[in-house]
């Protein structure tokens, strides 16, 4: 290497002569490729995903022809159009802007086998624009195309532009292009879906395929323990959700017919899942179909929300909803999201099994305005009851680890946390004397299952 080029390269400033070459070049590629291009632009596929491709390619327009091999890298200069103003200065180079880069990945390209193309396959440019169009929506994509068509003239590249605008129009459904990649056919048929959420479907699929926890059959029962079970079922359900009584309000409520003046939309709320929950007949009857299963889940919301209109009770969510950092899907994803999710419970058998996966579907879906969660566990525990397996209560000492669980699976795909989590549930429900009203909360009592605030712990069996 040439002594001027040497003193150009920020290893200078990095005293750690221990690190590996390859992992610091790796770390600096954006600010060693001045030292090599003066006039460098990083370009094609580079361009969109700010990183070194596999191989250590990046990816530059240069009016220098050759590459150039550093440990872990290669800067691969090629001819093109100069920058432009939109072309933002970056670690000494240039950038290429986003709607430049989406122009030059849909260029022509004579790919060698021996090394990874310089732009990105067409269906990765659909999943990309379906990305933008899901966190930014129509607004998003739109803007781009207007960047585009911009600068496509300057560039030397209409029909880039013209094949950019089609594309995001197909996505967007005003046009008919043909689609590669499987969510881009999905958008172009009318049945878009949240690809993130099916990934994690597919890993929670995989995982639970490989579980066979103990089977817990429910035992003789007589009709006031089963209304005793549902009770407390609605009961901790509700108030996982925030809709807070005590045990005896809760029992005026369900057994005696009293709506507190106060809070009538609360009381009804408990009341309506447990009408759902101690209905054995209706819980047993499962959809066969996705059709049936998506008007089951919008008739139990129905029951459960009908007293707060403004909640759209029965319809799917108009606006997107999220709880913390999750956000869930996108209201005009969330048809083709159950339709995907729904043939992976199909497939599975096992009641648990299909218990764990029907109800992290509806909670990552989060279909509706509000009472997500209480449809979830009804949806959960109707597959267990419809196999003659114990429910699964949710008791409020034993909220935090249920909501831990349910976010290291959205946030990271854990699967171990959420089944174990279940699979201990089940096994506590599975423990309790259910036989009388007071039996069940003598039970609950001693076990700590009241106790509130992230410090509880349930005393488990």
């Amino acid at each position: 290497m040439p002594a001027s080029s040497a003193d150009r390269m920020p290893f200078r400033q990095n005293r750690n002569l221990d690190e590996d070459p390859e992992r610091l070049v790796r770390r600096n590629w954006y600010t060693l490729i001045a030292s090599y291009y003066p006039d460098a632009i990083i370009a094609d596929r580079t361009a969109l995903e700010s990183k070194p491709a596999e191989d250590g390619s990046v990816f530059l327009i240069s009016a220098k022809r050759r590459d150039t091999e550093l440990p872990g890298l290669v800067l691969r200069p090629r001819p093109g159009p100069g920058a432009l103003d939109s072309d933002r200065v970056f670690g000494g180079a240039r950038l290429a802007s986003t709607a430049r880069a989406y122009l030059e990945n849909l260029r022509p390209s004579r790919g060698r086998k021996d090394r990874t193309s310089r732009v990105i396959e067409r269906g990765e440019l659909e999943r990309r624009l379906d990305a933008m169009i899901r966190q930014q929506g129509e607004a998003g994509v739109n803007r781009l195309r207007d960047d585009a068509r911009r600068i496509a003239p300057e560039l030397g590249y209409e029909a880039e532009a013209d094949e950019l605008d089609n594309l995001i129009g197909s996505l967007l459904g005003t046009r008919e292009a043909e689609m590669q990649s499987e969510i881009g056919k999905a958008r172009l048929a009318g049945h878009p879906f949240d690809p993130d959420r099916i990934r994690l479907f597919e890993g929670l699929f995989a995982a639970l395929r490989e579980t066979m926890v103990e089977m817990r059959p429910v035992p003789p029962r007589t009709a006031e323990a089963n209304a005793t079970l549902a009770f407390f079922e609605s009961y901790f359900s509700n108030f996982i959700e925030g809709t807070e009584f005590s045990v005896e309000e809760a029992a005026q409520i369900v057994f005696d017919g009293v709506i507190p003046n106060e809070r009538p939309e609360d009381a009804h709320d408990v009341l309506g899942t447990f009408r759902i929950v101690s209905d054995l007949q209706q819980l047993k009857a499962l959809p066969s179909d996705f059709g049936g299963f998506r008007d089951l889940l919008r008739r139990r919301h129905a029951s459960v929300m009908e007293a707060r209109p403004d909640k759209l009770p029965g319809a799917f969510k108009e606006r997107g909803n999220q709880a913390g950092a999750t956000v869930f899907v996108h209201p005009d994803l969330v048809d083709g999201t159950l339709e995907r999710g729904f043939e992976f419970l199909n497939a599975l058998d096992d009641p648990f099994q299909r218990a764990v996966f029907m109800m992290t579907l509806v909670s990552e879906v989060h279909p509706f305005a509000d009472g997500n969660g209480r449809v979830a566990r009804i949806m959960m525990n109707a597959e267990l009851v419809a196999r003659d397996q114990e429910r699964i209560i949710i008791p409020t000492a034993y909220r935090t680890d249920y909501l831990s669980a349910l976010k290291a699976f959205s946030h990271n795909g854990q699967t171990a946390p959420l089944i174990r989590m279940l699979d201990v549930a089940q096994g506590y429900t599975h423990s309790i004397d259910w036989s009388t009203l007071a039996s069940a909360r003598s039970a609950l009592m001693a076990t700590n299952a009241f106790a509130e605030g992230e410090d509880a712990k349930l005393r488990l069996r």
